[in-house]
């Protein structure tokens, strides 16, 4: 990947002013820490709901609060292509939230979130195809350390890994990239309003989730203290707040650069996974989240000059 602008961004409107890039580069800092507490926080939550009752109560809030705001700020709320939206929506919030909850049930949740940021590996291989954002030679090599990564800690897992588990965190990677790719098309190709496709792919994702439960039910809901403030953590800081920054992301940096930037998110996600569940990396896991902090080390520069050059 290389820091010109993209085939699609030379030849669009105007790119916006150097300004604006501060919500992307939020978003390489507060996403990461967001999201990589958020996994402890969805492995207790499970405890007291079932997988996709929990997806859906996360999503379908945060998107009618981010379609207040936009109300409140008079911006326009219709965004073309709703149908493609939808679709992205319904992979990145919907299928790539299902999978990880159901990951999490049967497998510890600093590898579920290991396996489920595989999404860059096939965020940068579909943006390659799909966008043409080619990969460059910092890039290749972060992505090099980000795979050696990953591989290390599946060969960990050995005998006791749940191969189920690990399917499923590694599906939930696949559909999350797959969204990500889509959305950064429309973010480039059409300049929709960030703040509104962030709202509708929040509720179209919800929906299915809803509709989804109604069909395979989990356990019953238990409310408790620590329910209520895991669900208002998924509702205002882990959804509202970073699908917002994180589409704000996409915006300005590259598919598979910011896929890479983030990797910061299972590295927080195993460290805090380690401290609150006692789940702690050894061996060859150990090496594995060596080889992400390398990839992180490698790509973040990249991802800071992309975001304040777009």
């Amino acid at each position: 990947m290389t820091n010109s602008p993209t085939a699609e961004e030379s030849s669009g409107p105007a790119a916006p002013r150097r300004g604006a890039a501060w919500p992307a580069l939020l978003a390489l800092v507060l996403v990461p820490l967001i999201w990589g507490y958020n996994w402890v926080v969805m492995k207790s939550a499970l405890t007291y709901v079932g997988p996709l009752e929990f997806a859906a109560m996360r999503f379908v809030p945060a998107s009618l609060i981010l379609l207040g705001a936009l109300a409140i700020l008079r911006r326009p709320i219709a965004v073309g292509s709703l149908a493609t939206v939808a679709w992205a929506g319904i992979l990145q919030t919907a299928v790539n939230t299902a999978l990880t909850l159901l990951a999490l049930r049967t497998g510890p949740a600093g590898r579920s979130a290991l396996l489920c940021y595989t999404m860059p590996l096939w965020a940068v291989l579909m943006g390659w195809i799909g966008l043409g954002e080619r990969p460059g030679r910092t890039q290749a090599l972060a992505l090099v350390a980000a795979a050696a990564g990953i591989a290390l800690v599946v060969a960990s897992s050995g005998a006791a890994g749940n191969l189920a588990a690990v399917a499923l965190a590694t599906g939930s990677g696949v559909a999350w990239a797959w969204g990500a790719v889509i959305t950064r098309r429309l973010m480039v190709r059409q300049r929709m309003d960030t703040l509104a496709i962030t709202a509708w792919q929040m509720l179209f994702g919800g929906l299915a989730m809803w509709i989804a439960a109604l069909f395979f039910p989990g356990r019953p809901t238990t409310w408790s203290p620590y329910f209520v403030f895991a669900l208002l953590y998924e509702v205002l800081p882990a959804t509202a707040v970073a699908w917002l920054l994180w589409t704000a992301l996409l915006k300005r940096v590259s598919a598979g650069v910011a896929s890479l930037a983030i990797l910061a998110g299972p590295v927080i996600g195993l460290a805090s996974s380690a401290i609150q569940l006692g789940e702690r990396p050894h061996g060859l896991e150990a090496a594995g989240l060596c080889m992400l902090v390398l990839a992180l080390v490698l790509v973040g520069p990249l991802a800071v000059r992309e975001a304040r050059g777009a």
